[in-house]
């Protein structure tokens, strides 16, 4: 079946057989879990002894602490309280390795990615109150006064700002690591196969049982952007580390001829327009993968595929408008070989 999470500004999916049989005299048995959380959808495919293993309330009450931690949506979360303080909280442990890990992207891409974008991307109508009309950008110089990853720090257990009218937003790695919590959860019940998917972020270990075949990750792309159509790209195979997409053709709203995507560049305040449609990263967890696919589409082209090439945790595949109109792609080094190989 093809999963297409709700919700996701580009579409990662499962390519995955429609029944497996488990009459070989291995004892592990093929087990699915999915549901909706977080504002999409999630499914969970392993292979165990029995169903008992990992269930769905056990996998619905770690999400469940997760949105108390990080979620935008919901109320009282921790970090709602955050953006609401004038100085700051104390931290959980969900809310510490995220925060923790997002400074450290962002260091590392020189601001390509900044969890303090909150109130740019509300101002561009993509927070909890959506908005289809380009707002005022006279705004953005007292609004950018808001952001930038000096204004917050850690200091021993706290998380704090310098300002009240900071506020984070973890819409861009919180996802990828919920994934790496709940694959972190499965390989405690001793479980070595698997595939984890929340909201088009996926992780996966191991190998297709009884086949042993490796696992394989259809990344999909717009056949044309005005009409939203969808169609295959690639496949990649894996046996273990985490894909991540981030693209501009699922969340944007066009205003007086301009298009107006969800994307936004930390450095100027606006919605990122380059000639990039999408970027799909393959790292070894999907924090890191989801927190650095937003960053490369910042980047661009050129710099971004760049940046990946010299990254050891990062690899990437790229699809970009040519000077032409055209669709075209590429990808680093060692993405290209992730490409299932044909017969």
């Amino acid at each position: 079946m093809i999963l297409r999470p709700i919700g996701k500004s580009f579409i990662i999916c499962l390519l995955l057989p429609a029944a497996i049989s488990c009459n070989s005299s291995a004892t592990l048995h093929e087990f699915k879990i999915d549901g909706h959380a977080q504002g999409t959808t999630y499914a969970i495919k392993f292979y165990a002894v029995d169903s008992l293993q990992v269930t769905k309330p056990m996998v619905e009450a770690l999400l469940d602490s997760l949105n108390e931690s990080l979620s935008l949506y919901k109320d009282g979360s921790l970090i709602n309280r955050f953006n609401a303080s004038d100085r700051g909280v104390k931290m959980d442990e969900m809310l510490r390795t995220v925060v923790t890990r997002a400074m450290e992207i962002t260091k590392d891409s020189k601001g390509f990615s900044d969890i303090t974008v909150q109130p740019l991307v509300a101002f561009w109508g993509f927070g909890a109150k959506r908005i289809e009309t380009e707002p005022d950008t006279t705004q953005l110089p007292e609004i950018l006064k808001c952001t930038g990853a000096d204004l917050i720090y850690i200091k021993r257990d706290s998380l704090l700002k310098k300002k009240p009218c900071v506020k984070i937003d973890l819409n861009g790695i919180a996802q990828g690591y919920s994934v790496d919590r709940i694959a972190a959860m499965i390989e405690r019940h001793g479980i070595e196969n698997y595939i984890v998917e929340v909201g088009g972020e996926i992780r996966v270990k191991g190998k297709k049982k009884p086949s042993g075949r490796m696992m394989e990750i259809g990344i999909e792309s717009p056949a044309d952007f005005e009409d939203d159509e969808i169609v295959l790209k690639k496949i990649i195979t894996a046996d273990k580390g985490a894909v991540t997409t981030s693209g501009n053709f699922h969340k944007y709203y066009e205003s007086h001829g301009k298009i107006i995507t969800h994307l936004i560049d930390p450095h100027t305040g606006r919605s990122i327009s380059n000639e990039l449609i999408s970027v799909t990263i393959y790292a070894p967890d999907a924090m890191t993968a989801d927190g650095y696919d937003h960053a490369l589409m910042g980047m661009g082209m050129k710099q971004g595929l760049e940046f990946a090439e010299k990254n050891p945790l990062l690899d990437a595949y790229f699809i970009y408008s040519k000077a032409d109109g055209t669709i075209a792609d590429t990808a680093t080094t060692g993405f290209y070989q992730l490409f299932k190989k044909e017969k």
